[in-house]
């Protein structure tokens, strides 16, 4: 791979918009996150106007009694949680915990009772 000057200003516009390494990498393609850090590090773009991964709120699942399903990519500016009512004792609302957990059948239910005898 060779470092032209269109990809050495891609690496750079794409620096400065705070993708990480590994999405530059994958934006210029056939190429290692690797060395996208080397070759920033080089041109002295080591350091960052903008965060490269937006800060999180987290949810507390002991005292946020909302549901916390992921909605979105985690790096990007509008991923939230789903934020409706939580089922009780679940971290989802009745929706995604449709989604989330596994329904039994009445057999199985039946088979896991009668192997715990």
């Amino acid at each position: 791979m060779e470092w032209t000057a269109e990809r050495v200003e891609l690496l750079k516009e794409l620096w400065g918009e705070g993708l990480s390494a590994r999405q530059i990498a994958e934006s210029l393609g056939q190429i290692t996150r690797n060395a996208v850090i080397g070759k920033a590090h080089r041109l002295g773009l080591s350091t960052r106007t903008v965060p490269s991964k937006p800060i999180i709120g987290t949810l507390n699942p002991v005292t946020d009694r909302v549901c916390q399903w992921p909605i979105g990519d985690p790096g990007a500016s509008d991923f939230h949680f789903c934020g409706k009512q939580s089922s009780v004792n679940r971290p989802y609302c009745e929706d995604h915990c449709m989604q989330a957990y596994r329904q039994t059948s009445d057999s199985n239910v039946k088979a896991v009772a009668g192997a715990k005898r």
